[in-house]
């Protein structure tokens, strides 16, 4: 008998991969009525999408509607890049950023259901670089600032909801955000890297005391790895990704994806027109294996995949007999843990947020009133930094997906694509 070559094997493995992924759901549309809504609101929606890439708010788009399983519009736009006047197809690729979290959440969740952690724990049980943090506790500018000694460690629970008191770097001229952008923690090499700045910077407050939307979720993706015992990428491949055949999603591009990867586009105000902006010299490019595995907000990933990861959590955890979360942990990651007390707030200073909290990596809208938004009680969402974004509405089993690439300056007047799609959704909702 012949053997067969390992590189047979590695062609072989991807072809099935390649085929599984193109008979899995979705694919095609059922149809607006089919779905729960009227035909003459799925194509306004549509339409709406497509003059928002016509006026140049975005170089291109896709977009997906689904409620109870069944996708009422999955459509595509303009183009993916400039440079090469490159289509924009349904398997683009995009750079996901901040959506990354909510993966990061579910892989958290994952080792919580095996009794690995307790929401309860101390973060320093399983960092104990973090053991004796310090707290900012004045300052007058970066430079000069006072701090004091912790009151009581940060937990689980807090690292989860953006309450432990990490800074980010991606707002703010405080002395704690100051040093995230000085240090370059998000341009780490690696997690392990990642960790030792972190452990250097004062937290923005006592653990507890106020919402900031911080570095916790990088911080989490490290906890994965230490203690599953596996690189953070290679959990995701292996425990969600590959069960939920996620195969377009991962933290780099790989070489024969090249032609699929759109790029981020900006308003350039002296041309007049968008322009592509160029890749990141501070750090490893998504071209390269070896970058920086973030969990909060380094995936790559397409349409088809994060639409499948949002049906699993639609379904309360399973989809096409993969069961990655039981539906009590579902519940519990979409169900507000703020008190009350702690705003929603990006920033030092910076604004609450009405009517919304924040669960496992997501953030919920307990109050639509108060957020002035139609989708019912416990709609969970979040976004990534060049324009992705999602939203379920689990009282109506609707899930949301748009995928763009677009950052930094937008076209004076441009649309608000989000606040668009939502309110052409609900007026098209069936009862």
């Amino acid at each position: 008998m012949k053997r067969i070559s390992q590189f047979t094997v590695f062609i072989l493995s991807n072809l099935i991969v390649l085929q599984t992924q193109a008979d899995t759901w979705p694919q095609q549309e059922a149809g607006a009525e089919s779905a729960g809504f009227s035909a003459e609101g799925i194509e306004a929606l549509d339409n709406a999408m497509r003059e928002i890439v016509a006026n140049q708010d975005a170089a291109g788009m896709v977009w997906l509607l689904a409620k109870d399983g069944e996708v009422a519009t999955y459509e595509h736009s303009g183009i993916a890049r400039l440079e090469d006047d490159a289509a924009m197809t349904m398997d683009s690729l995009f750079r996901i950023y901040s959506m990354s979290k909510p993966v990061t959440g579910v892989a958290m969740m994952m080792l919580w259901e095996e009794g690995k952690w307790d929401f309860d724990d101390p973060v320093s049980k399983f960092i104990p670089e973090f053991a004796d943090l310090e707290v900012l506790a004045s300052y007058e500018d970066s430079a000069n600032y006072e701090v004091e000694p912790l009151k009581r460690q940060p937990t689980m629970r807090e690292l989860l909801n953006h309450t432990a008191g990490f800074g980010y770097g991606l707002f703010g001229n405080d002395p704690v955000n100051t040093a995230f952008r000085d240090q370059a923690v998000l341009a780490s090499s690696n997690l392990d890297e990642l960790v030792a700045k972190v452990a250097d910077i004062p937290l923005l407050s006592q653990p507890g005391e106020q919402w900031f939307y911080s570095v916790a979720v990088d911080l989490q993706g490290y906890i994965v790895q230490q203690i599953s015992g596996m690189p953070y990428g290679e959990f995701l491949r292996t425990r969600m990704f590959e069960p939920l055949n996620m195969m377009d999603t991962r933290f780099y591009v790989q070489p024969e994806d090249h032609d699929r990867f759109a790029e981020v586009h900006y308003w350039d105000t002296e041309r007049n027109q968008l322009a592509q902006q160029p890749h990141r010299t501070d750090r490893p490019s998504y071209l390269d294996p070896t970058r920086l595995e973030s969990g909060g907000g380094g995936l790559v990933s397409s349409t088809h995949d994060y639409a499948r990861f949002l049906q699993m959590l639609v379904n309360r955890g399973e989809l096409d007999g993969a069961r990655i979360l039981k539906p009590e942990t579902v519940g519990i990651m979409r169900t507000n843990s703020l008190t009350g007390e702690e705003d929603m707030r990006f920033a030092i200073g910076g604004a609450g947020q009405p009517g919304q909290g924040f669960g496992v990596d997501f953030a919920i809208t307990y109050d639509p009133q108060a957020a002035g938004t139609p989708q019912g009680p416990g709609t969970y969402y979040w976004a990534g930094a060049a324009g992705t974004s999602f939203w379920i509405d689990p009282v109506n089993d609707i899930f949301w997906l748009s995928m763009i690439q677009a950052q930094g300056q937008r076209r004076p007047g441009s649309a608000n694509a989000g606040v668009i799609a939502r309110d052409l959704i609900y007026q098209s909702l069936e009862n």
